[in-house]
């Protein structure tokens, strides 16, 4: 199984892909994964609903481009109004994927959300938090919790869970 992240965006701060970075080398030897920044849209400086929208199909139009459509590959998007996992709910998810042999594209939309597009293709809409994240902590959060639950996957005593 791998794991593709397709994310909105690039530039991100030093911080954010040193924190990234550590997580991704630690979850290597337990699921390939990769991540594949794509370009947001060019934003106007006091964009219209009507901008917002394009900004979405554009972008969305670039992340279902993105897809990996040679093989089995599931859409796993997050979403504010996506499910919430438990971090065992995720580890569950991830050992489902790799039983049926299926990859994963799990996608971080760009700064105005995903497209409808793209949310009607997915396979599993996820929400991290009701909160209201930044992307760039998004990444590190999502590569962090993509770790924990492979650790749990694994027997690693990474995850302290009750």
């Amino acid at each position: 199984m791998k794991i593709r992240i397709l994310t909105v965006g690039n530039k991100m701060p030093s911080w954010v892909q040193s924190g990234f970075d550590e997580y991704h080398k630690r979850i290597q030897p337990m699921l390939t994964t990769d991540i594949v920044e794509l370009a947001a849209a060019k934003r106007a400086k006091n964009p219209s609903d009507a901008n917002l929208a394009q900004y979405r199909e554009q972008e969305g139009q670039t992340i279902l481009a993105a897809r990996n459509n040679g093989g089995r590959e599931q859409l796993w998007v997050l979403d504010v109004k996506g499910k919430m996992l438990s971090t065992e709910g995720l580890a569950e998810k991830l050992a489902d994927a790799m039983q049926q042999g299926d990859d994963v594209a799990l996608v971080i939309g760009g700064a105005d959300g995903v497209s409808p597009e793209v949310l009607a293709q997915a396979n599993m809409k996820w929400s991290l938090s009701a909160l209201t994240l930044p992307h760039p902590l998004v990444r590190v959060v999502l590569m962090e919790q993509l770790y924990r639950a492979m650790s749990i996957n694994n027997n690693h005593p990474y995850h302290r869970g009750n």
